[in-house]
């Protein structure tokens, strides 16, 4: 009966999808450069870079027409604590054929959530953990009959079917699940009291280049200030290199791409490696706030339902230098999203409110592992119960218009079903997922919302380029993945071609439009979908 109730009132939606107000070109161009310029020294997180974006997203905002979405105010405090590693010392394991020493940064990079003074491991016994999953729906355990208190967890990137071609697996096959992402990870691993946890990487399963933990993990890392000083999670968190790890597991005897291949199937048991590991460093230790910006256009009959749009404004601020440069810009990631966010509250406002209340987030610490979008989900300004959904916006489309539109992670709600239409109306058809192995729906800020109920597109450009098709549309995603992702080449570019970004930014109007203005609507997940209890035990709560 609900199937039948939602595709009743999308009957509608196609013939609305072309009434959008044009989304401004020129918005999109200079809200991003001026994002990007040096000027706002990579928009890290409590730095005078965050002081100057937040003061331009607010006039940005409030020159748009919206009003301060948070009691009065444009902003939400978000209580962070910035832990900066100094002193690192190498990774040395000892006990097997000869000790391994590895360097930091070039074989491995170490830090800690724990907010103390130092951070350090002596003699601790090594054990394989294979992907370090702890799945009981699945009946999937890789601490299974290993005790690791005290000691260091080995743990292998991405899920253990990773390598399926198709979607059959265990852990969905090629498309990484929650418990392939390295925040679930080492999550699991403090869970089962383990002192230091290292993730192996490979550049394949985790999707990015060594260059890119490198830049992320080196210099100063941001956490939620929280009672208890995180000081239940494991003493050492980091990487290694695929290459380190395989002179690590030799020293021990052990060959890599062996255990790796047994650890993928059901039933793998750890291996103590007979190893152990001396590491650690100081800490600088500074606490601070960082600042949400909250904008919304107030609605006429149900102000007190809100659709939401959001998007993260930071980026990495100051990182490793690459001829001379310092300084991450992040211009598609995620100056073009913020950008985007602002020329759609201008396109709204110039359409007049809607029924619902329309709310624009522009979040902080995404990049440090969705921090502002989990404060605010935690902290909502609106109850998530009276939220509808909305669109989340992570890196839009400058390479020119495309002929699909992917949904990261399909499969999991309704708002699927309503963005249909709207796409359909641009002649474009639903593409499927190029790279599911990236897990791209867990690393972006709706994910924090899904984690909590509200249902959040996640969608846009997929990689058949009207012009060059997929072969050049898939050449210049890999190489912006390989060359520019959080590093300094991450900058505003003159040349780049912003028709594509129109056209999603208009299917994201249309559907936000829908959302606010048909006041019957209230999107679910899929039955299927590990969220759904959720949502409807909010629902029941607010009804």
């Amino acid at each position: 009966m609900r199937a039948a109730i939602l595709s009743l009132l999308l009957l509608g939606t196609a013939a609305s999808a072309q009434t959008a107000p044009a989304i401004s070109v020129e918005t999109l161009k200079t809200v991003t450069q001026t994002l990007s310029s040096d000027a706002y020294e990579g928009r890290a997180p409590t730095t005078p870079g965050e002081a100057k974006t937040v003061a331009y997203l607010v006039a940005q905002m409030e020159a748009a027409g919206l009003k301060p979405g948070n009691k009065g105010s444009w902003t939400q405090d978000v209580p962070m604590v910035e832990i900066t590693a100094k002193d690192v010392r190498p990774f040395v394991f000892t006990g097997g054929t000869a000790p391994v020493s590895l360097a930091y940064r070039t074989d491995m990079v170490a830090g800690t959530y724990r907010v103390a003074p130092t951070a350090a491991v002596t003699n601790s016994d090594v054990v394989f953990v294979g992907y370090g999953i702890t799945a009981p729906e699945k009946g999937w355990d890789d601490y299974a009959g290993v005790d690791v208190k005290g000691k260091t967890v080995v743990i292998l990137i991405n899920d253990a079917d990773w390598q399926t071609m198709g979607r059959e697996g265990p852990f969905e096959g090629r498309a990484m699940t929650w418990y392939g992402r390295w925040p679930y990870k080492f999550e699991n691993a403090a869970k089962h009291g383990a002192a230091a946890a290292i993730i192996v990487h490979d550049t394949e399963p985790a999707a990015y280049p060594w260059a890119v933990v490198q830049s992320s993990w080196t210099g100063p890392q941001l956490e939620l200030d929280e009672t208890g000083d995180h000081l239940d999670q494991s003493q050492v968190v980091g990487w290694m290199q695929k290459p380190a790890a395989e002179r690590v597991f030799a020293s021990a005897g052990r060959d890599y791409a062996a255990l790796a291949a047994a650890a993928k199937v059901k039933g793998f048991k750890a291996v103590p490696l007979g190893l152990k590991l001396s590491t650690g460093f100081a800490n600088t230790i500074r606490r601070q706030a960082s600042k949400n910006v909250i904008g919304v256009l107030p609605g006429t009959t149900a102000p007190n339902d809100y659709v939401l749009y959001s998007g993260h404004w930071d980026h990495l601020g100051r990182c490793d230098a690459v001829g001379g440069d310092d300084i991450c810009n992040g211009a598609a990631d995620n100056a073009t999203g913020t950008a985007g966010l602002i020329a759609l509250a201008q396109a709204h406002v110039k359409a007049g409110p809607a029924k619902r209340s329309i709310a624009f987030l522009a979040v902080t610490a995404e990049e440090s592992g969705l921090l502002g979008s989990r404060y605010y989900a935690e902290h909502p300004v609106y109850p998530l119960a009276r939220t509808v959904g909305g669109v989340n916006m992570d890196v839009l489309n400058v390479d020119g218009r495309v002929k699909d539109f992917v949904l990261t992670g399909a499969g999991k709600s309704e708002i699927e079903d309503l963005v249909k239409p709207f796409v359909a109306a641009q002649g474009r058809v639903i593409g499927v997922e190029a790279n599911p192995e990236r897990g791209g729906y867990y690393r972006s800020d709706h994910f924090s919302f899904a984690k909590l109920g509200v249902p959040m597109l996640d969608g846009g450009s997929g990689e058949d380029l009207v012009v060059g098709g997929t072969a050049a549309g898939h050449a210049a995603r890999e190489d912006y993945v390989a060359n520019r992702y959080h590093k300094p080449a991450d900058e505003y570019d003159a040349k780049w071609d912003w028709s594509g970004a129109v056209e999603d930014l208009t299917i994201y109007y249309g559907l936000g439009r829908k959302l606010a203005d048909d006041t019957a609507l209230w999107p679910n997940w899929y039955k299927t979908a590990e969220f759904r209890n959720i949502r409807d035990k909010d629902r029941a709560g607010a009804k």
